[in-house]
């Protein structure tokens, strides 16, 4: 017989909304291994089993099995969807059938309409002319805003993969406080924010108050699509399958109505962990019962769909979602927060099969419990569906109660936000540079004053020179972008949902990015160390480079090289620094690619390191392929030294070993690999993916992909199923660096 749940330690979040402060008094850290752990019931086998034949016919009808062509999404758009009604423990989604995609013209109806007919379908007339001829969208706000210069940047590929063509995100609203404290708790909340914004004069404060406004709208459709499937969001969850239900019911209203790149979703484990001890303890729940209801959760969250254009696709390959959801780390006060349900989380990889979504992150830190840490990586050699991020260099910036935005990019829970600004491309940079401020390929002018750089071999110091003209140049043409592109989207484009669960006050970041980093540091180091000879067309643009000696290359643990590259992330972020930033956001940066530096490489000619023209970069902050001559360890440290300081949207790092250099049985493979974490972690790497297979498995799948439907791997902050990448992704892919020795 159940008994009464006991109550909830009481505390600082009883009076006022803090999350945070609940899960600090309410958790319970398990040190214990994964014995405890169910595996899938015969109705998980059973819904899952339905869900995978779904995405088996969207494969087979090229990647998008569905779109409602006639109705603008929203959060109110469409009406309950259900999978197996019957056999459904969490319900919720995006439109009223499965995998069914909804667009959204607020964002560019021009940008649908391509996506429809990418697919085969027509977007409806009555739309295209609503949001053609009645309602400005986003898309078209910022393009009637940009100047021809940041045209050009745009269309040479010298700043780029821009949110000017699609939603930003990178917002991660609070979708814990809906279930905390009911949607009539968080409405009083912001009708007092709204009372308090009464001066008038300022700019700033008639914006906010039509966004809370706005907020207020959103709850109340929140409210009336969890009264669709029969609950009642006002008041707070009463269970452990009412938080994770209510938890994701707010994130479902995000997603229905925003399509945006990134649409995190933030930590839970602990937060769902205190419901599910409680109903443990009290009767009401079965460890597989519990473990079911992770399974259901994980299933609603591997459902979501955003309709995107085929430029989208060419920039961000194999249709991710990046609903990033951090498992783990330390609490401020020395306990870590690994609980049960972190545990359960990594299991639904084994009860489901690995797949891209939920984006899961382990945040780590040596400090955590051996089993735990022995699990994380145990699960990332069988699966290649995780990576890691150094928990000990992000708590101290945010505190320990913070997401993961998109891939890398900490942001802390409930107060903070982050615009997302795409990447500057660095080669492209050093090109102009050598060009005399024009564009390797067509020979436009694109910075002005830059003097010509003549000769038979490239003179490290006037390249030098020029290089940091160019970065303060566009530095400040990229900052000005942002502001063209955020304050757009906040006008035509808000995301009412979540920010209606942040404070409605926020610390804003403004997150810039760096592409071609590593080709850029080999091509300085080339310069500098060997004697480089460019080849000049009869315009004089440099078309390729003899490069004559050996030059240290990013990626082997040597201070020439890996000096440049500390000196270019802080000269960049410097020069961010001294521009005005909508908002009064703070400027981060991130080293970080996702699959574009294939993309941005195609638009690159060629550069003095050696690559060719046209040739992909290596993603984020990897070194270049096949230049790591030191094995594993020494990647490893070059890339742990980039200042986190300066680059705190995140420094990517994407990891690929061959299982024999990892070692020779299983056991062994996972100490080697708990052994390079907790190294690379205490010498200040932020970030890194885990692969661990052959290349042959991936010659395999794209000879046969129908036989490896499921192969999951990790490319540049987010993993992937291999087979959904197109075939040059999945070329780039293979040529990178598959460490053959530690």
């Amino acid at each position: 017989m159940p008994r009464k749940p006991e109550p909830f330690k009481r505390g600082r979040w009883s009076v006022k909304i803090d999350v945070q402060d609940f899960i600090y008094r309410n958790y319970s850290p398990y040190e214990g291994g994964p014995e405890f752990l169910s595996g899938p019931t015969a109705r998980t086998r059973r819904l899952w089993a339905r869900v995978q034949g779904l995405m088996r016919r969207e494969r087979r009808s090229g990647g998008v099995l569905d779109i409602d062509t006639s109705v603008p999404g929203g959060i109110l758009s469409h009406g309950p969807g259900y999978i197996d009604r019957r056999n459904e423990l969490i319900l919720g989604l995006q439109t009223d059938r499965p995998l069914r995609r909804a667009v959204k013209p607020v964002g560019g109806v021009r940008l649908v309409e391509r996506a429809c007919l990418a697919h085969g379908r027509r977007l409806s007339p009555r739309i295209s002319e609503i949001y053609s001829k009645y309602r400005k969208s986003h898309n078209e706000a910022v393009f009637s805003v940009y100047t021809e210069e940041m045209k050009l940047l745009r269309r040479l590929g010298i700043i780029t993969g821009l949110p000017d063509n699609y939603a930003r995100g990178r917002i991660i609203g609070d979708y814990r406080r809906v279930a905390l404290y009911g949607l009539d708790r968080i409405e009083a909340e912001k009708r007092a924010d709204l009372a308090r914004l009464d001066d008038f004069v300022q700019f700033e404060t008639i914006q906010l108050r039509e966004e809370v406004a706005m907020q207020l709208e959103a709850l109340a459709a929140m409210r009336e699509m969890g009264r669709g499937y029969g609950f009642d969001l006002s008041r707070p969850a009463a269970d452990a399958r009412e938080a994770i239900q209510w938890t994701y019911l707010a994130f479902l209203a995000a997603a229905k109505e925003s399509d945006g790149a990134a649409m995190s979703i933030g930590g839970l484990s602990a937060f769902f962990d205190i419901y599910i001890r409680r109903d443990l303890a009290s009767g009401r729940l079965t460890e597989e019962r519990a473990q079911e209801l992770i399974d259901d959760f994980t299933i609603k969250l591997r459902m979501i769909r955003q309709l995107r254009p085929p430029e989208y696709d060419e920039i961000f390959a194999g249709d991710p979602v990046w609903i990033t959801l951090v498992l783990g780390g330390m609490s401020s006060d020395g306990r870590p927060k690994v609980t049960r349900t972190d545990f359960r989380f990594l299991q639904s990889l084994r009860n489901l099969g690995p797949a891209p979504e939920p984006n899961l992150t382990v945040l780590y830190s040596p400090r955590l419990p051996a089993k735990w840490k022995e699990f994380t990586a145990e699960t990332a050699i069988r699966t290649s569906s995780l990576q890691f991020e150094n928990d000990d260099l992000m708590r101290p910036v945010v505190g320990d109660d913070y997401g993961i935005s998109c891939c890398v990019s900490l942001l802390r829970a409930g107060d903070q936000i982050q615009y997302f600004g795409a990447r500057c491309n660095l080669a492209k940079a050093l090109l102009l540079a050598l060009n005399g401020g024009r564009d390797e390929t067509r020979g436009e002018l694109v910075v002005p004053g830059i003097p010509a750089i003549r000769g038979r071999y490239l003179d490290y110091d006037r390249v030098h020179d020029n290089f940091v003209r160019v970065i303060g140049w566009l530095a400040g043409q990229y900052v000005r972008i942002m502001n063209v592109i955020h304050w757009s989207h906040d006008k035509y484009y808000y995301e009412s949902a979540q920010m209606a669960l942040l404070d409605t006050n926020v610390d804003r970041l403004m997150a810039f990015g760096l592409a071609g980093f590593s080709a850029v540091v080999d091509s300085l180091c080339a310069i500098r160390y060997a004697r480089v000879e460019p080849v000049r067309d009869r315009r004089g643009m440099t078309r390729d480079f003899i490069v004559h000696g050996e030059y240290p290359a990013f990626g082997n643990d040597d201070e020439r090289a890996d000096n440049r590259a500390r000196d270019l992330v802080i000269t960049f972020i410097s020069e961010l620094r001294k521009h005005a930033i909508y908002r009064q956001a703070a400027p981060t940066l991130s080293i970080l690619t996702i699959t574009s530096n294939v993309l941005y490489g195609k638009k690159t000619g060629a550069t003095p390191d050696g690559r060719k023209a046209g040739a992909p970069f290596a993603p984020g902050a990897n070194p270049m392929f096949g230049r790591e001559r030191n094995g594993v360890l020494a990647s490893l440290n070059s890339v742990a030294k980039l200042p986190y300081h300066a680059a705190q949207d995140g420094i990517s790092n994407t990891f690929s070993i061959v299982p024999s250099a990892l070692g020779p049985d299983p056991a062994a493979r996972r100490a080697n690999l708990v052994g390079i974490l907790d190294g690379y972690f205490e010498k200040g790497g932020q970030h890194i993916n885990v692969n661990v297979l052959d290349r042959e498995l991936l010659r395999e799948a794209m000879r046969h992909p129908e036989r490896h439907p499921h192969l999951t791997i990790r490319v540049s902050g987010y993993a992937v199923h291999f087979t959904r990448l197109s075939r040059e992704h999945q070329e780039e892919i293979l040529r990178r660096t598959f460490h053959e020795m530690m």
